[in-house]
Formats: structure tokens, sequence, C-alpha cells
């Protein structure tokens, strides 16, 4: 056999070889990698990275922002954004507390609280599903809205506190089970029912379908725009969630955290995770793992005592890379997909 018939014979294995491992080494797995590297980097290098107290500290912060991280896949899925999120938990749950400080019992005021965000949800889905606004700039519009609407009318003080004599309320936030914290438990447990929603039920694959081609499920039959109601509201819902959790680990809500970059973490988590903003791909994997790396690399900032504004940089920068990887990877229509195009 000649050499070139050999390396001829031999260039299909080395193509499959090749192809079998960039399937593997996907944005899900590479994020894994870097979440153990950072990990084990911060543990040998930081002081106190890897002492009891701090794991804690950062399983805790983390099961806050993946709840928020669930909420936001929910609506990138169906190619969509909620830039409302962190209003609609501040506020609803804000809201609750200074119910509950007025008189009414604590779990009426938290139901309370969790019906608001559902109505701020549905409003945002009718304005984007009906009016056809477009997400970006609806949800935007909506968190300010929501912000001066809570500050003005329904709250009175920036940060309002948890009534002291709730104890179950506080161990949501502080308690353990089996040396777990409860807030790492509500997030595994959200996360398994989206899991299960999207992956095992009608509503959820109409929901990978619409993310995918939304014209294409129209025609199909798919009732794309009540679908795209009750993505938002279940994502007010649950990040309503979070900010109990949030409220029950500090005992308050501040309700400035919405003028924080909270948001954008949440974005972060997503789509460093491996969810691409075109829609119709990803899952609750992805958000766990973006949610890791990102807990991991703010914790070590954290204790590293970076400074705030070198934080948002890095963040910054961070997000920036993920976008522009993720409109590589997952263009958003069949032109922009087209190679050779300048």
């Amino acid at each position: 056999m000649s050499i070139q018939q050999h390396n001829e014979s031999a260039s299909p294995a080395i193509a499959a070889r090749w192809r079998f491992h960039a399937g593997w080494l996907t944005q899900e797995r590479i994020v894994l990698l870097l979440a153990v590297l950072l990990f084990a980097v911060f543990s040998v290098g930081l002081n106190g990275f890897a002492a009891r107290d701090n794991l804690l500290s950062l399983l805790r912060g983390v099961a806050v922002l993946g709840i928020l991280g669930l909420a936001m896949a929910l609506v990138v899925i169906g190619r969509g954004i909620d830039l409302s999120l962190v209003a609609v938990m501040a506020i609803s749950v804000a809201w609750s507390l200074a119910l509950a400080a007025s008189g009414m019992s604590l779990g009426m005021a938290l139901l309370v609280g969790v019906a608001f965000a559902l109505v701020l949800g549905v409003a945002n889905g009718l304005l984007i599903a009906y009016a056809e606004i477009p997400a970006l700039f609806s949800t935007l519009a909506m968190g300010t809205f929501i912000y001066g609407l809570g500050r003005m009318k329904l709250i009175p003080l920036d940060v309002v506190y948890a009534p002291e004599d709730a104890a179950w309320f506080s161990r949501i936030g502080q308690g353990e089970l089996a040396g777990v914290p409860l807030p790492v438990l509500f997030f595994l447990v959200t996360a398994a029912l989206v899991a299960t929603f999207l992956r095992y039920t009608r509503t959820g694959r109409f929901i990978y379908a619409m993310g995918d081609n939304y014209q294409a499920a129209r025609m199909t039959g798919v009732p794309v725009r009540p679908l795209v109601v009750l993505q938002y509201a279940i994502a007010s819902c649950v990040g309503c969630v979070a900010g109990v959790i949030t409220a029950a680990s500090v005992g308050s809500m501040n309700t400035r955290i919405v003028n924080s970059t909270m948001i954008y973490d949440v974005i972060l988590v997503v789509v460093l995770g491996g969810i691409g903003l075109s829609g119709g791909k990803g899952g609750v994997r992805n958000v766990l793992v973006g949610t890791v790396l990102i807990g991991i690399l703010l914790n070590g900032m954290t204790i590293m005592d970076i400074q705030y504004t070198v934080q948002n940089v890095i963040k910054s920068a961070i997000l920036l890379a993920a976008l522009v990887i993720d409109s590589l990877i997952n263009p958003r229509d069949e032109q922009t997909a087209q190679q050779g195009d300048i």
C-alpha cells in the first residue's frame, strides 16, 4: 500500500475521532472543567476559601443566583429575555414584608407577594405576545415601572425587615438539613421541577419548539402567544421564590438591589452555562454549571478583596466573551448562519 493510499484510508478514522472529541467537548463540559480547576486553584491559593463556613456561604449565595438563573432559562429557551426579573423579585417580596409589618400574617403576605409577581409576569407576557413589543424593551421598561411603583405606592423604605417573631421564615434562609443549607435544597428542588417541566411535559416541548423556530411552531398549531405569557408568569413566580430565600437569609429585602448588576449576573449564568440566546437549546444542567462557576469566581474575588468596580469589569468582560461565543455557535437566523458572510 502506498503512503498516499494509507493516508487516505486513515483520514476517515482521524476525522471520526476528531468529531467525537469535538462533540464531547461542549460548552457545558468546558465550563464545568473550568469550575473544577478554579475551585482547586482557590482552595490552594486563597486562605479560608476551603473553610466550611466560607463554602456554606458560597452555597447559599449560589442558590439564589441559581434559582434566578432557572427563571431566566425558562424564557431564554423560548427565545425571550426578562430584564425585570430582579425588580419583580425585590418589590414583590419587599411588599410582602411591608404587609406583614402592617399586621397581616406573614404567610398570607407572602402569598400576596407571589400573586403580585404572577400578575407582573402575565403583564410582561401580554406585552410581548399580543402587543408584540420586543422582550428586551418590554421587560426593561417593566422593571423600571415596577421599581417606581413599588417605591412610590407600596413600600415605605428602601429596606424592609422581616418580622422578628417568624422563626420559620428565618429557617428557610438560614437552616440546614443533614448539613446541607436549606436554600441549596430549594435550588435543587426547583431545578428538578423545571427540568421535569421542560423535558417531560407537552408544554415544555412546545417551548423548545417555539424557541427553535417561532414561525414553524405557530404553523404546526403550537399556541405560541399563550405559551409566551405562561413562560413569563412562571419565571416571575420562580423569581419571587428566590426573593423569599434572599429575605429569609438576611432578615430583610433591600429594594436597591434592583439597581445593582445582579440581573447581568443572572444572564451571565445562563449564557455562560451554554443556553443560547437564539432559543430552543440548553436546559437545567447548563444553569447548574454556569451557577457553580460564577459562584466560585465571585466568592474568590471577594476573598481576594478585589474592588466591586473591578469585579464588575471582570464579570462584564466574561459576559461579553460569552455573548460573542454564543453568537458564533448559535446564530439567531439562517442568514447569519451562512458560511462566508462578512
